[in-house]
């Protein structure tokens, strides 16, 4: 039996503004959607429906929308956003607004392709999956491709761990993430610059779950923190490592703050003339040569995150720099 995928970009959805109902918006466009389709939306109208368009400067937003730095090249920044997604620039995008704005990552991506879902079969009837999707760099890859960030109906992640291919090997780990996978075949017809953030996807209804049922979202695609063997980037898991040889995350879980702190104080002892003193959540680094002082800013910086706090940093005085933490993923 041959398989077959049918997709099409909608065109006609025009400009989504802050209060436009979007689940009215699509299912008067989509006039032919059947039961086991898969509808795919861009985050970016999802966004600015939802009045996730701002005037902020775009280093504000990013900063605004940034859990915790991943790693920085000039003015590139690889950022964890609160929802758990590793991305340039917190997911922060100016391209497709008026000059000026950003669009900001949906709040919940999840939750808003749950509504549009339950929207779609109130109004028009018919039982789909929906994907919402966000632009993104691989870490081994040069170019970009469109990932969920959202989806309801349909299960993220396919687990074939246990079944056996067909000379006879078990198969331990191969999962295709089927969300990512939808989303970055939509993007094929819809494009970048046309102005179609809808796609329909036929033909994988054997993938649609009932109605009644959600899934656990583009959630399941995340990888949690203790496990990410990349989490810190190349540069900062080097200098990580040099900190006093500490392993990375994937390797070290989270650790109570108190003993972070003793960790960090630790890190830094082989700087010279560097005082450190501890208050509650923060710890003062203190040197009479500034670059002392920042260079166990940045050791405090990378080790914490590698136990899952968030270090922040600001200057008491020329001598003095505080550090703050907080824990790096809400």
């Amino acid at each position: 039996m041959n398989a077959r995928l049918d997709i099409e970009a909608v065109d006609g959805i025009g400009e989504i503004l802050p209060g436009d109902d979007l689940g009215q918006v699509l299912a008067a466009n989509l006039d032919d959607l059947r039961d086991g389709d898969v509808v795919v939306v861009t985050s970016k109208v999802v966004s600015k429906a939802t009045g996730r368009v701002s005037g902020m400067d775009r280093a504000r937003a990013i900063e605004a929308e940034t859990a915790a730095v991943v790693a920085r090249r000039g003015q590139t920044t690889i950022a964890r956003t609160r929802h758990g997604f590793v991305l340039a620039a917190a997911g922060v995008d100016g391209s497709n607004v008026k000059v000026g704005s950003v669009v900001l990552l949906p709040q919940d991506p999840d939750g808003a392709a749950r509504l549009l879902r339950e929207d779609l079969l109130r109004r028009s009837g018919v039982n789909v999956g929906v994907v919402v999707t966000d632009t993104a760099g691989r870490a081994w890859r040069r170019g970009q491709t469109d990932i969920a960030v959202g989806c309801a109906g349909l299960a993220a992640l396919r687990t074939l761990a246990g079944q056996v291919d067909r000379f006879g090997n078990p198969l331990a780990v191969t999962a295709p993430a089927v969300a990512d996978e939808i989303a970055g075949a939509a993007e094929l017809v819809s494009t970048k610059l046309a102005g179609r953030p809808v796609a329909v996807v036929r033909g994988l209804s054997q993938h649609v779950l009932d109605a009644r049922e959600h899934g656990p979202g583009a959630a399941e695609l995340l990888r949690p923190v203790a496990e990410d063997m990349f989490g810190l980037g190349s540069r900062e898991a080097v200098e990580a490592a040099v900190a006093g040889n500490r392993p990375p995350a994937f390797a070290t879980g989270e650790l109570a703050l108190a003993a972070v702190i003793c960790l960090c104080c630790e890190a830094c002892a082989d700087l010279t003339g560097l005082t450190c003193e501890v208050s509650g959540h923060r710890l003062e680094l203190k040197a009479r040569d500034s670059s002392t002082h920042w260079r166990a800013a940045e050791r405090v910086r990378i080790l914490a995150w590698s136990h899952g706090w968030r270090a922040e940093t600001g200057t008491r005085s020329e001598s003095t720099v505080v550090v703050t933490f907080a824990r790096a993923v809400p």
